[in-house]
């Protein structure tokens, strides 16, 4: 699949489908895996010019001139490929020629970005706090420290603001140096934004005015009353360490018999509004820090009786979680109004139990949020995670906010949605297809937090109408798409990449060779996963089982080589060969099979999933194996329960969690100390390559993986061997003392790809 990554490379974008169907009847053959492309708008390439001037776009269709343009240099006209109408150049562009053509006209230049000049000074960016206090003494002192940590990393010119919060919400004033003042708001009360305003003081020294909307200096607030709540990051470090410093445990007693009352979505509530009163339009962002689940007020997910269980999978299957739906009902509100304002919602959640990330998601998801889901505080995966946020260098975010990215294409394509983090600006347009899947029914898209690492998958369908006899005359078989981002970068300045494809299409004879040709595994595979995850979530009584397997037969019938009815006759070319393999390991996935997980978890890999790019979806569909041993140097092994042997050490990488696997033998030596023994040098090394190796993608993750080091036989090989193939098990026929035996009723791949075959052909 190389020559995809080479088209990644240099545009961000896979397409699972690189030949496109010409005709409504040939899409609806290929429909089952939809022609789509999962772009990274921010991708960070190297080579990229940065224009220093403003795009020139087409004076009906709005797109940006690109290399697909045909230029008449001595007309000094461009025709537009998506409209075919014919734009004149303006003056500054009076020396253009062949050979003098301006960086936006190159060819290589398929993607490009212009960087408009500052009218007014950038605007800093925003950071407010909300933490959860209704935890034990131990978990505060972590988070308080993680905090503290924070705090001195922030970047100079930023602002921050902290709120805390248990029973009731304490919005703390730091802007005040000599007394330190708190606001209290009722956790089991709704809080409107004119009570913030009101009860905050920000009106007591001077009137508020009489008419129109109170958001912001401009609009009637001072840069005072703004600077008592939101101070920059080099004066409020000392402020907040100061209240870090006094923060305990809520202080409201809880029954025994009781969870404590937590006011998650009032807190939330009052940030949002906070926020939207002082600093509407800028990139600001509210870092929710939560330990527990929500049982006061807005958005609570459980009562307070400790006997009542928190929702399950199965809850939500039989509609008899009682929270459920009223919660995700205001967490869209608020969604809605954190897109308004052009504010992010990112959530750290840590707790044994669930605190409510499943309801939360919605919101987290429509603002470009980050999400971090760990069992502690103290834990590795919370605090590094929060550490890469404001890391700078190598492995910064790259956070950029205040995104808006807008589509353009062929007028025979239209565009269903986006599955991913965005919000739908409901821009309708002639493009815009009857068929909505995820954030549709619009051509611009609201994406108040992207990084280097978001990535949109959008969906598209073919509407040509034409037979296949008159699409062979016509002359230009090319389907054109553009993607514009605007984007303020992180120097604060407002910023627009523009990305224009163009891809073939074909129609008639020899159809089915082209798109074969064209097809990209990985990139089908991931389209395929966030489908299905889309659907789970929105379609009731869906079967995804049933669903893959039909998508996966129709594909294999379709494409592949048999005669009809004789199951050994079949062959799959090399281009789709990889696919079932993808598919049968996505039918086992966490994104499918939410047996054994928690709401909150299931929402937790949907999230991560919906926003990471094509090569690190496939390691979540399909975990990478790497293994170690005396023999060889770390080679891939086959994902297979096959691959434990017990002189080899195993390198798991299922994107969420990293496993380092020791084969009985390499475990009973290391227990002895062999590694510490001057002549056994090489096994030594063997024990540090693959740690040194999971230390490596762990520095470049987020949200950081979970490290798990483990031996055969261990409990927690649990990690390991439920990835794998079980294509060895207790009720398998073969002796085989030596390997290792799966205690599990899954079918195995081989038993999986007989099934296919036998029933592609019919």
């Amino acid at each position: 699949m190389a020559e995809f990554q080479d088209l990644e490379a240099q545009d961000a974008v896979r397409m699972p489908w690189n030949v496109l169907p010409g005709t409504k009847q040939e899409s609806s053959a290929t429909s089952v895996v939809p022609i789509a492309a999962v772009y990274t708008p921010l991708k960070p390439f190297p080579s990229m010019p940065l224009l220093p001037y403003s795009p020139l776009r087409c004076r009906t269709c709005r797109s940006v001139l690109n290399p697909f343009a045909i230029v008449d240099f001595a007309a000094k006209i461009w025709i537009c490929p998506f409209c075919l109408h014919r734009n004149h150049f303006p003056p500054h562009y009076h020396s253009i020629s062949d050979l003098n053509l301006p960086a936006e006209l190159f060819p290589q230049y398929t993607t490009i970005e212009y960087e408009s000049t500052p009218e007014k000074p950038s605007v800093p960016l925003v950071f407010l706090f909300v933490v959860d206090t209704c935890m034990i003494e131990e978990e505060i002192a972590f988070l308080k420290s993680a905090l503290s940590q924070a705090v001195g990393l922030l970047p100079e010119n930023s602002l921050v603001g902290l709120i805390t919060f248990g029973t009731y919400v304490y919005v703390h004033e730091l802007g005040n140096g000599l007394i330190p003042k708190v606001y209290v708001f009722k956790g089991s009360r709704e809080v409107t934004k004119d009570q913030v305003l009101e009860q905050m003081g920000f009106f007591a020294k001077r009137p508020r005015p009489a008419t129109g909307v109170i958001a912001g200096v401009r609009d009637g607030l001072s840069q005072e009353s703004i600077g008592r709540f939101l101070v920059s990051a080099s004066e409020g470090e000392f402020a907040i360490n100061t209240v870090l410093e006094e923060l305990q445990k809520d202080p409201w007693p809880v029954p025994t018999d009781q969870r404590a009352t937590r006011c998650t979505g009032t807190a939330l509530n009052v940030a949002a509004h906070l926020l939207g009163a002082c600093v509407p339009g800028c990139g600001a962002r509210i870092m929710a820090f939560i330990g527990g689940p929500s049982t006061e007020g807005l958005g609570a997910i459980v009562s307070k009786t400790l006997s009542e269980p928190i929702r399950s999978h199965k809850d939500l299957d039989k509609d008899s979680a009682p929270y459920y739906h009223k919660a995700v009902k205001f967490y869209e509100g608020l969604a809605k109004q954190l897109v308004h304002q052009g504010h992010v919602l990112d959530l750290f959640a840590c707790a044994l139990d669930q605190v409510g990330v499943a309801e939360l998601k919605v919101a987290v998801e429509r603002t470009g949020g980050l999400v971090a889901l760990a069992e502690s505080f103290g834990h590795s995966v919370f605090k590094d995670s929060l550490k890469r946020v404001f890391q700078s260098g190598d492995y910064d975010l790259g956070l950029s906010s205040s995104g808006i990215f807008e589509v353009n294409c062929s007028k025979d394509i239209r565009i269903q949605g986006i599955l991913g983090p965005c919000a739908s600006l409901d821009k309708k347009g002639p493009i815009c297809s009857e068929i909505v899947i995820g954030q549709g029914n619009t051509t611009a898209w609201k994406m108040c937090g992207l990084d280097k690492a978001t990535s949109l998958c959008l969906l598209f369908e073919v509407v040509k109408k034409d037979s296949p006899e008159t699409i062979v005359q016509s002359a230009n078989n090319q389907f054109y798409f553009q993607f514009l981002t605007y984007y303020q970068h992180t120097s604060g300045q407002m910023r627009l990449r523009v990305t224009t494809l163009s891809r073939r299409w074909v129609a008639g004879p020899g159809t089915k060779q082209d798109l074969i040709a064209g097809f990209d595994q990985e990139a089908a595979a991931v389209v395929m996963a966030r489908l299905v995850s889309f659907k789970m979530e929105t379609e009731a009584e869906f079967d995804p089982i049933r669903w893959l397997d039909k998508s996966l037969i129709h594909v294999c019938s379709r494409f592949g080589d048999y005669q009809k009815d004789s199951p050994l006759s079949f062959s799959l070319s090399p281009r789709l060969s990889i696919f079932p393999q993808f598919v049968f390991h996505l039918r086992r996935s966490q994104f499918v099979q939410v047996f054994n997980n928690s709401p909150d978890e299931t929402a937790y890999f949907r999230m991560i999933l919906n926003r990471e790019n094509v090569a690190n979806s496939v390691v979540m569909i399909q975990p990478s194996l790497i293994s170690y041993s005396f023999h060889s140097s770390p080679e891939p092994a086959l994902l297979d329960v096959a691959a434990i042997v017990s002189d080899r050490i195993l390198l798991l990488d299922s994107y969420f969690t990293v496993v380092v696997f020791h084969g009985s033998t390499i475990a009973q030596w290391r227990k002895a100390g062999y590694h510490n023994q001057p002549e056994h040098v090489a096994f030594a090394q063997l024990l540090q390559a693959p740690q040194d190796d999971a230390n490596a993608i762990i520095k470049e993750r987020f949200p950081v993986p979970r490290l798990v080091i483990c031996d055969q036989h261990g409990s927690q090989a649990r990690f390991m061997l439920a990835k794998l193939n079980p294509s060895s098990t207790y009720s398998s026929d073969i002796p085989a003392p030596e390997r290792e035996v799966l205690f599990t009723d899954d079918v195995s791949f081989e038993v999986f790809l007989d099934h296919l075959q036998r029933l592609a052909v019919q």
